[in-house]
């Protein structure tokens, strides 16, 4: 019975559902809504669950495939699909959108309907841009999802600014994409079709390959993001709400990595070795820049959005390096810094739902009268240093023996970055955890709460899982990055 089902198209189809079951709900009734969302975003954890219990990880194909007859003319068709790369962001969507929907329980108090609305829309648009298999249907979803991060940043953002950095995310990456918007209508017009399997086997021309690479280009390195494209990603973190920072961190800088592996790469590998050199070179420049802005912040949730920038940037150099151990890595670390910037960020929420600040001079000596809030800081800051036993450490260690394969010195270099993440890491927690109790600032001290102690345990397990059972995740992906690195070599 379960053979017949496709699980993919259940998981696309569940926040749907949950939405219009939602829209039914009157506004006044909260509890409902949140209960109904909260019940939805969970259905549709468990149905992703349900495609990794029925993925084949010996094939490298495209599996759970579903092609819909949408627009015949014009030779479109909506297809959808997963392989070991998207398998995983799909879960990582998944399961992040709970824990948004749990921290926010008491927090939003105002448009509470249309903030889970916001919500379960964000999560089908997630789904659809990592099991898309059209490229106009990716670039339509791609973008679309700017809509309700929109929404989520300049409404229920938590400071004066939020409108500012809500127009600012809005505009910085949807220009960055109108160069893609460019190319994909060059593709369409030259090859007929926006087919993504199609398009793998198009053979451009060497010109063409450089001038569309640089046009995807423009769009992913917003997304992730690259220095110099970075200068919204600090404003929308420090602006947005504890669960906005949560899924953008977690999810929607990954989009980029994900759009470098399923279309940068594939579709134009002669231009992606000739532009390795400047990837190399802006991922170095991040990687030492954004570590060193680090140690200048004050607010928490700029120290934390400027580390991203630093750890997003081994991202890109593990992708470029096109051997096994680098692209696998990458993946690694990026389901990796998806929990591990997603706890960092609930902790600061933490702190902001209780004190409503988050400069850094007001905070220390906090293990004295939160002892449980400081052992998870502990932890989650240990684990984006990359210690040993963490999922942060696989990733970073299988990225550094790719880079080594292609630039000694890129990986010498870049490992420096990670002596910088741990001086700002472990400067930051002693600077929250320990030292003197500002007793000045604040007088009352509360713990974490249950339900902010069951948000954080389960990233805490999966952290652990990823880097002490690593093979558990990387049987999944290699044989999908052995097919696409061998298509790069053969085309």
């Amino acid at each position: 019975m379960f053979e017949t089902i496709n699980p993919l198209l259940l998981t696309s189809v569940s926040p749907l559902i949950g939405l219009f079951y939602l829209l039914l709900i009157p506004k006044t009734n909260v509890n409902h809504c949140r209960l109904a969302t909260l019940y939805s975003s969970c259905v549709t954890f468990l149905l992703s669950l349900l495609i990794w219990i029925q993925f084949n990880q010996s094939s490298p194909f495209f599996q759970f495939c579903k092609t819909i007859n949408w627009f015949s003319s014009l030779n479109f068709y909506y297809t959808v699909g997963i392989d070991g790369i998207s398998l995983f962001f799909i879960l990582l969507t998944t399961f992040l959108i709970i824990l948004c929907i749990l921290v926010s329980w008491e927090s939003v108090t105002y448009y509470v309907k249309e903030y889970l609305i916001s919500f379960l829309l964000l999560e089908f648009l997630l789904i659809q841009v990592f099991s898309v298999l059209d490229l106009f249907l990716f670039y339509l979803y791609f973008e679309s999802v700017l809509i309700p991060m929109f929404l989520i940043i300049g409404i229920w953002g938590s400071r004066q600014r939020k409108v500012r950095a809500a127009y600012q995310f809005f505009i910085y990456t949807l220009i960055g994409s109108l160069l893609m918007l460019i190319g994909l209508v060059y593709i369409y017009l030259n090859v007929g079709t926006t087919d993504l399997q199609i398009l793998w086997n198009f053979n451009f021309s060497e010109t063409q390959q450089i001038l569309l690479w640089l046009a995807f280009f423009a769009s992913f390195a917003v997304k992730i993001p690259m220095v110099p494209f970075h200068i919204w990603l600090p404003e929308a973190h420090a602006e947005a709400p504890t669960s906005g920072s949560v899924i953008l961190a977690g999810v929607l800088l990954k989009m980029g990595g994900y759009g470098f592996l399923r279309f940068s790469l594939p579709m134009f590998p002669v231009a992606t070795v000739y532009f390795t050199p400047l990837v190399f070179t802006l991922s170095l420049l991040a990687a030492l820049y954004a570590s060193l802005t680090t140690l200048r912040q004050v607010d928490l949730k700029k120290i934390i959005a400027y580390s991203s920038v630093a750890h997003m940037s081994f991202v890109t150099v593990g992708i470029f390096t096109l051997n096994t151990q680098g692209v696998e890595g990458s993946i690694v670390l990026m389901l990796s810094h998806g929990l591990v910037s997603s706890a960092l960020f609930l902790c600061v929420g933490v702190l902001y739902d209780r004190y409503k600040t988050r400069i850094l001079k007001y905070y220390g000596g906090l293990v004295q009268v939160m002892p449980l809030f400081t052992i998870f800081f502990l932890f989650f800051s240990f684990c984006n240093i990359g210690f040993p036993g963490t999922s942060s450490f696989i990733g970073e260690l299988l990225v550094l023996l790719g880079s080594f394969q292609s630039n000694i010195f890129l990986t010498f270099t870049i490992a420096f970055s990670i002596i910088l993440s741990a001086g700002y890491s472990i400067w930051l927690l002693n600077r929250i955890g320990f030292g003197s109790l500002k007793l000045t600032y604040f007088t009352l001290f509360q713990d974490v709460s249950r339900r902010e102690f069951y948000i954080l345990l389960p990233l805490l397990f999966l952290i652990l899982w990823m880097g002490l059972l690593p093979n558990n995740f990387l049987n999944e992906i290699h044989f999908t990055v052995s097919g696409l690195l061998e298509h790069c070599s053969n085309s």
